[in-house]
């Protein structure tokens, strides 16, 4: 029906029986189509012109398309693209995006007048209409939009800061990172839709390796494959969070891509009972390092942890990790974390070198030879400082202990992949 047309009816219509009415719809179709005695040519062809049908399903189109990021009475719009136009088989030839107090919102359209975007983000929590109106422009291709012109208006409302979450995400776009790095999001807020917020982030590796997810309660949801990255890999994570309703007054807002490349593999081992790492690289060791790790009374953790923290220096205080009163040293040199509850591999100045893969003496971490304030690179916690990668591996084994939890850090390699599959949410 042509803008103008209407139809109006003076009462009940008549009943009129089914076969009637069939006969009606023929004669309609037929009159439609410009039926003769004769039959049509598409009647004496069912499989009708190609072409033809191309170009009449091409003159079809009545005017420019116009895409609003928001619709019509929606709320909880994210403040990064609610007011954002784009038009295809036209061009933008007015935009009108005004706040609750009918003040019209700045914005810039873009150089080839296709799309328009404000020049901030907007208010959250905040009331807005948007009109947009667009032109068809003559292209050639028989699209039909030459010269006809659509106009659209929706009215919504952006999401207020008390209603959304987030994601924070290691690790960051364009690292370079090891082999065991996962991609670990943490978010503010507990998700109970974990299918929504989980099918939202894609993750690929153009090594073809596949990946998957899985969640550690509802804050946390972690994406790694089944065996370490490979070496070199480029790995790619798309995160459409915008309009996501991960739970009760939690919409999400974050859409990016994001890309880090895979390094060398380095795997280092860490034997507690022989006091030695060997540090793989590339399937070759590179270096071996004697080393302190815990003693009796607080053994080291087994299993493989990844490096998720550098410091060229920290302070390490026993009462952050239960061993208040036992030490507190300001000055810890080239300390790498291995684990949310306090692990670290890290240089030892105050050990006397005799303990150095000899015996045992930390409160849990993995200690290497170095000197007070880390500045002699020809020590072993120096050269392997200066040599690992956030998301290179250490794996411990022969130490008093049970195995590292696998969300303790980031250390879900100690998840079988059984294990981990059933904890994704898709």
């Amino acid at each position: 029906m042509h803008s103008g047309e209407s139809i109006h009816h003076t009462g009940p219509p008549p009943r009129v029986p089914a076969r009637s009415a069939l006969a009606l719809l023929a004669v309609s179709v037929c009159l439609l189509a410009g039926c003769g005695s004769g039959g049509s040519e598409d009647a004496k062809n069912p499989g009708g012109n190609p072409a033809k049908k191309t170009a009449q399903a091409a003159g079809a189109a009545t005017g420019p398309r116009l895409e609003l990021r928001a619709a019509d009475g929606q709320d909880h719009v994210p403040v990064t693209t609610g007011g954002r136009v784009s038009v295809e088989g036209g061009t933008l030839t007015k935009v009108s995006l005004t706040g609750p107090d009918g003040r019209a919102v700045p914005g810039e359209r873009s150089p080839d007048k296709r799309s328009w975007a404000p020049s901030a983000d907007l208010e959250r929590g905040t009331a807005y209409r948007l009109t947009a109106e667009a032109t068809g422009t003559g292209t050639g291709t028989g699209t039909g939009t030459d010269g006809h012109r659509t106009t659209r208006t929706v009215s919504f409302k952006t999401l207020a800061e008390a209603d959304r979450f987030t994601g924070t995400h290691t690790p960051e776009n364009g690292s370079t990172v090891g082999v065991g790095m996962p991609v670990s999001f943490t978010f503010d807020k507990a998700i109970t839709d974990r299918k929504a917020v989980e099918s939202a982030v894609e993750v690929s590796a153009d090594s073809g390796q596949t990946v998957v997810g899985h969640w550690f309660g509802g804050q946390r949801l972690d994406f790694r494959p089944e065996e370490y990255w490979k070496a070199g890999s480029t790995v790619t994570v798309r995160i459409r969070f915008a309009g996501v309703k991960g739970a009760a007054d939690a919409y999400g807002e974050q859409d990016k891509t994001l890309r880090f490349t895979v390094g060398r593999s380095q795997v280092s081992t860490v034997d507690a009972a022989a006091h030695t790492m060997n540090v793989v690289r590339d399937g070759r060791t590179v270096r071996r390092i004697p080393i302190t790790a815990g003693a009796d009374s607080s053994p080291t953790w087994n299993g493989r942890m990844v490096i998720s923290e550098k410091l060229m220096s920290t302070r390490m205080n026993g009462a952050t990790v239960g061993f208040a009163g036992q030490y507190d040293i300001p000055d810890v040199p080239h300390a790498m974390r291995l684990s949310t509850s306090g692990t670290f591999i890290h240089g030892n100045y105050w050990g006397k070198d005799s303990v150095f893969g000899k015996s045992n003496i930390s409160h849990g971490c993995v200690g290497l030879n170095d000197t007070k304030g880390g500045g002699d690179p020809g020590q072993d916690a120096a050269w392997f400082y200066d040599n690992s990668l956030l998301g290179d591996v250490v794996v411990v084994k022969n130490s008093d202990d049970k195995v590292i939890a696998p969300d303790n850090g980031l250390n879900g390699w100690n998840m079988p992949w059984n294990e981990w599959k059933a904890g994704s949410a898709r």
